[in-house]
């Protein structure tokens, strides 16, 4: 098994435990703040404090300057003083302690893990977070502010758990965003079907989850700041502890650190910190992950940065400019009527996409983020009874599918609908719902196809359409044509969700194609695209209006209300064209998926080979997504299951995993239209759910 090292700030330690002696020096020293650390620091504070008087300047009424001034000394009229006491002073002090809370601790995450990619973002902290206190809105329990905050934290703090334990402290490997990023992927998911489920009870919870430091009055500021102050006291306590934990953890047990107690307590106070912060303005993205990293940048000019008692203060600091700054941009970009409804969150998670982008090459890349996949060679005969086997699941799915929902139905009554003897209610029933059943298994099958050639193209067994972004392209596209325009019809939809799926494709597998389609800087690049077309996305539905808001939810759920057969012809158009070429070209693919060098020996031309995959790919994503909206991950379960039933060569692995991927979306569309009928589930929901245990299970598996 294999992992990737990605070279962190403090530095890893070597194979003895311990780091080199000139590292060593370099990360205990200097141990006194030099005027370099003091005149950054100045410099810092005097850029938080004029973006938070320009922050107050800004809003909808027409107070400026002057009437700032004067309602801060108590000059001002009654309707200014209002304006400036209840709106603009709480807006801007929430956006500089929530940012000073997540800059300390994306800071102390990443010291205690020795991973500049840790923060409360990647490690699912925010969308656990965010979870539970969504869990707590349907109770229809009024929780006051400082008891959600308890909530927050714990829900939280078991992501942070999980995120960990697959990805391992100190290993330093981009598995720690692949665990957090298909975690927190898991927990939208809850989040979404609950918005969906329980509308009364969670009215505002969507524009709340994307972040925003609008606020009514100091009262939540008041009561959270405390928390976040011994947040940070603890953190800066603990300070040189963690530097300690730096230098390995056999030199930090070697000075008398108890590394586990200094781990547990620093992994507490940072999710403490980071609950705070969303129970106050909701999830502000990535500010977690920029401002330490904006901090390092600085580490040859001021040395001192590299001790977490300086990281951690300056860290905070810059998330405050983050956060104040991409408030202040919102408003000069939008203006003040639109920016009321546009969250801080979505510029900061857009900041974040190109954070990972960039990050994802600086990184080295040394191969594969999971174990090499090692599938025995199968007999002809287990590879046919795999073939009937799950071909029978799909026609028993596909019944299932066809009789069960609101109103159940007899076989009898679909022989009868087809003969055209049927009464009116099942030829209604059956006219509506066997539509939704074909565009449920021909989406999974070209998804799973997708996911197949993609895996293959690039030799990532992580590479699936979802996570490499072009399902986001794909959504956003259609999102934007769905909000846009009144009547949008089904092939309309699918030639925007096409265009996005190309747009995005061409962005990530055109950087990724510079180092060689390296499977980690592949995948970081990918999700990078992802978290922007996420953020695109947010902000097309808070803008838009609310019935189209809502429709752009349901469609993005994965939904098959509603489906024609029209609405599946370019799906099923696209599945034909692709499985006609890959049977074609299964050789070819089983070569691009051995290494560079052999295909090049036997005459095939690499770099052309992944084009042609990779293009069907995001034809088959696009379609998909334009016929059920966005459905995760069963790019991703379905090929690796079919590898594991039928072995490695795709002329075996293509038939299977299509069946596959086929039952997974046909039982997902079922079990969400029965199990809470008269209620409704999108598909895409359900296969999150499930899809997301099977990717921490593949992490586990290679945790090592």
């Amino acid at each position: 098994m294999t992992a990737t090292v990605i070279p962190t700030d403090p530095v890893p330690p070597t194979r003895q435990g311990r780091p080199e002696r000139a590292e060593e020096a370099r990360v205990t020293a200097p141990r006194r703040l030099t005027p370099r650390s003091v005149g950054v620091t100045v410099a810092l504070v005097a850029v938080v404090v004029l973006l938070a008087l320009v922050d107050i300047t800004q809003g909808t009424a027409d107070v400026g300057p002057r009437q700032v001034w004067q309602a801060l000394t108590g000059t001002a009229t009654a309707g200014d003083a209002s304006v400036v006491v209840a709106s603009r002073l709480p807006r801007m002090v929430a956006g500089l302690v929530v940012g000073v809370a997540l800059g300390a601790a994306g800071a102390a995450l990443q010291q205690i893990s020795r991973n500049v990619l840790a923060s409360p973002d990647t490690l699912a902290v925010n969308a656990g977070a965010s979870a539970a206190l969504a869990v707590a809105a349907v109770t229809g329990l009024t929780l006051p502010l400082l008891a959600s905050s308890g909530v927050a934290f714990v829900g939280g703090l078991i992501a942070a758990a999980v995120v960990l334990a697959l990805s391992g402290l100190g290993s330093g490997t981009v598995r720690l965003v692949l665990a957090g990023s298909a975690l927190a992927l898991g927990l939208a998911s809850v989040t979404s079907s609950l918005l969906l489920l329980f509308p009364q009870q969670t009215v505002g919870l969507y524009q709340w989850g994307q972040g925003s430091i609008s606020q009514n009055g100091f009262a939540g500021v008041v009561q959270l700041t405390p928390i976040i102050v011994v947040g940070l006291a603890v953190l800066l306590l603990a300070s040189t502890r963690i530097d300690a934990l730096a230098l390995g953890d056999d030199a930090a047990r070697s000075v008398g650190v108890d590394v586990r107690t200094t781990r547990v307590v620093t992994v507490l106070a940072a999710v403490l910190l980071s609950a705070a912060a969303v129970t106050l303005t909701g999830p502000i993205g990535f500010v977690g992950l920029c401002a330490p990293a904006l901090v390092r940048l600085m580490r040859r000019l001021v040395p001192a940065v590299r001790r977490s008692l300086v990281l951690m203060p300056l860290a905070g600091l810059t998330g405050a400019g983050l956060v104040l700054g991409a408030d202040v941009l919102l408003r000069v970009l939008v203006g003040a009527e639109a920016s009321v409804q546009v969250p801080t969150g979505v510029v900061t998670s857009l900041l974040g996409a190109v954070f990972l982008v960039v990050l994802a090459f600086r990184a080295r890349d040394h191969g594969g983020a999971t174990p090499v996949e090692r599938h025995p060679i199968v007999s002809r005969t287990r590879y046919v009874a795999t073939l009937v086997v799950v071909a029978a699941v799909l026609v028993g799915v596909v019944v299932a599918s066809v009789l069960l929902g609101d109103a159940k139905l007899l076989l009898g009554d679909v022989v009868n609908w087809i003969a055209g003897r049927s009464g009116p209610v099942v030829s209604y029933v059956l006219d509506t719902r066997v539509p939704r059943v074909v565009a449920a298994v021909t989406a999974g099958a070209a998804l799973a196809l997708a996911g197949t050639l993609v895996q293959g193209a690039t030799r990532n067994p992580l590479a699936e359409p979802g996570i490499v972004g072009v399902t986001g392209g794909a959504g956003l596209g259609a999102v934007l044509f769905v909000t846009t325009v009144p009547a949008a019809s089904g092939w309309g939809i699918a030639g925007a969700a096409f265009v996005g799926a190309v747009l995005a494709s061409l962005i990530v597998f055109g950087l990724a194609a510079r180092s060689g389609f390296a499977q980690n800087r592949l995948v970081l690049i990918g999700i990078g695209v992802a978290t922007a077309t996420t953020a695109a996305i947010s902000l097309l539905i808070v803008l838009t209006d609310p019935f189209n808001g809502a429709k752009a939810l349901t469609w993005l759920s994965g939904s098959t209300y509603g489906r024609s057969l029209a609405d599946s012809a370019p799906v099923a158009l696209a599945l034909v064209l692709a499985v006609v070429v890959v049977v074609a070209q299964r050789r070819r693919l089983d070569l691009v998926g051995v290494d560079d060098d052999t295909p090049r020996l036997l005459g095939v031309s690499l770099s052309r080979s992944r084009l042609v995959f990779l293009a069907l790919a995001v034809v088959l994503t696009a379609t998909a997504v334009a016929a059920v909206g966005v459905v995760g991950f069963v790019g991703l379960v379905a090929p690796h299951a079919a590898r594991a039933l039928v072995g490695r060569r795709h002329a075996r692995v293509v038939p299977v995993a299509v069946l596959l991927g086929a039952v997974l979306v046909g039982l997902a569309d079922v079990l969400g239209r029965t199990a809470i009928a008269p209620a409704q589930l999108g598909a895409g929901l359900l296969t999150a759910v499930i899809g997301t245990p099977y990717f921490v299970w593949l992490l586990w598996r290679g945790r090592r």
